[in-house]
């Protein structure tokens, strides 16, 4: 198989896993529109991530390089935030403090490994 084919056929097996979890978890939790929408907005998100990336790869450089990984931190960012709003409110306080501080901490470092580390 070319080596270019296999990046093809895992990517349209995690795009089937997640579409499947995707489904489960709305159908499992459609009365409750919030979760729903956390559902699909998270989706979004990451298939935006992925496209961003693949525009990444094939930017040559410059300008449009470094709006795509504007881009892709703003993205990261995003879902890191989505989902530290999901699980903190399951946790005692202190820990929920915790989750948004290393969820801070993460964005943080992306920031510096996208844009100020040379």
């Amino acid at each position: 198989m070319d080596n270019r084919q296999c990046p093809a056929v895992t990517t349209m097996v995690g795009f089937a896993v997640l579409a499947c979890n995707s489904a489960l978890a709305v159908r499992n939790s459609w009365g409750d529109a919030g979760s729903v929408a956390f559902v699909l907005a998270a989706d979004a998100a990451l298939v935006l991530l992925f496209v961003c990336l693949r525009e990444f790869e094939r930017a040559g450089g410059g300008r449009r390089r470094s709006s795509i990984k504007a881009a892709v931190w703003a993205l990261t960012t995003l879902l890191t935030a989505m989902f530290a709003s999901r699980v903190t409110p399951l946790m005692p306080p202190a820990v929920g403090a915790v989750v948004w501080a290393v969820a801070a901490a993460t964005a943080a470092g992306g920031f510096w490994a996208f844009f100020l580390n040379p």
